[in-house]
């Protein structure tokens, strides 16, 4: 797990870097009293970020094995690397989802709520670690599993929030339009 955790997390990062760029460009929309065109922004890069862990799975699950044997996994640990590895790159796109609704709903002033889906998800994924791995013995699997529905059900609660009418959460998945000057400048203040 720990040798190809850095790998998965640079995959991952693209959620948080277009969560935190995002969050940034919406909340300054929103700020300007456009709040039409913040929602637009705001599915623009939730569609993004779905595209996003669609290619990085594609790569990653190439990907998984050279980059275990690069951060050090041999012998034995090589294919419970992969294994791990495999599992979770199959999860890109809900734990990059998860990274950006935690600072989209910072944005939409329900830190709170934030918080509160990430408890969620660790507790999710803390007693499907005690079912998987010590009763049902699936060992390194069950560990991967665990992990990958605790990060489902984070993303599936954040589109939930987003897709439901709630008057307390002002920014919404609406009508999408492609804007590549947005999407480079939540890529330039998301990077660093």
């Amino acid at each position: 797990v720990n040798l190809i955790m850095p790998a998965l997390m640079i995959f991952a990062a693209v959620g948080f870097m277009l969560g935190t760029g995002g969050s940034a460009v919406v909340a300054r929309t929103m700020g300007e009293g456009d709040l039409p065109r913040a929602n637009r922004y705001f599915t623009l890069i939730v569609l993004t970020g779905v595209l996003a862990g669609l290619v990085l799975t594609a790569a990653g699950l190439v990907l998984v094995e050279p980059l275990c044997v690069l951060l050090g996994a041999e012998g034995e640990m090589l294919p419970l690397a992969v294994l791990y590895g495999r599992v979770l790159t199959l999860a890109l796109v809900p734990f990059i989802l998860q990274n950006m609704f935690q600072s989209f709903l910072v944005a939409a002033e329900r830190p709170k709520l934030g918080l509160a889906v990430i408890v969620a998800a660790g507790i999710t994924n803390m007693v499907l670690d005690y079912f998987f791995v010590a009763l049902f013995r699936w060992g390194l699997a069950g560990a991967a599993a665990a992990t990958v529905l605790g990060q489902i059900i984070a993303a599936f609660i954040g589109l939930f929030i987003n897709l439901r009418h709630n008057p307390e959460i002002h920014i919404r998945l609406r009508d999408i339009r492609p804007d590549r000057a947005i999407v480079r400048e939540i890529y330039r203040v998301g990077l660093p």
